[in-house]
């Protein structure tokens, strides 16, 4: 008997807890330029009013130099101009998770649960995925996909850009 309700309450507690999630992939073009620099790219979450509900992901140069171990490049970070105005400039880097290093040609992945880190949970409403990217000696350009959430079924959402950014898809799991 003492073995039947402990299966049962392990069941019934060691469950995992189901989130929604969002997932992304934003592609980085290939361009032919005598002088490239890989682009500075912010990822977030923006809610109706143009504030920042979260920061999914910052890559910048993250490589130390002697006497910052930060990286130089956080100093560039406010080049990514919307951004930084909305709510970068308040985001203390390196954040786990959340930053990382400048990415290559191609197209990236970012997954995020909600409840994490990079992911907080969201108040039901219209919002808009935005990414914005920066690159030395290039242009900027900022793409955005609105939704809303909390998604009722799997949605797949999709954007591009035209010059620093690529193609951009988003897609919500309830």
């Amino acid at each position: 008997m003492k073995v039947r309700y402990s299966l049962a309450l392990g069941a019934l507690f060691g469950a995992p807890a189901f989130a929604a999630s969002l997932g992304a992939s934003i592609e980085v073009p290939r361009l032919n330029v005598a002088e490239y620099h890989r682009p500075y790219v912010a990822a977030w979450i923006e809610r109706a009013d143009n504030s920042v509900a979260s920061t999914i992901a910052v890559w910048y140069d993250v490589r130390t130099k002697t006497n910052n171990p930060e990286g130089e490049g956080t100093k560039w970070l406010k080049d990514l101009r919307q951004w930084w105005r909305r709510g970068g400039r308040e985001l203390a880097v390196p954040v786990d998770g959340v930053t990382g290093a400048t990415k290559p040609a191609g197209t990236h992945q970012i997954n995020a649960s909600e409840g994490s880190a990079a992911f907080p949970k969201l108040a039901p409403g219209a919002y808009k995925f935005v990414v914005e990217a920066a690159r030395e000696q290039g242009g900027r350009e900022v793409v955005s996909i609105p939704f809303q959430w909390p998604p009722t079924s799997a949605q797949p959402l999709a954007a591009a850009g035209k010059d620093e950014l690529g193609g951009i898809k988003l897609e919500l799991k309830p």
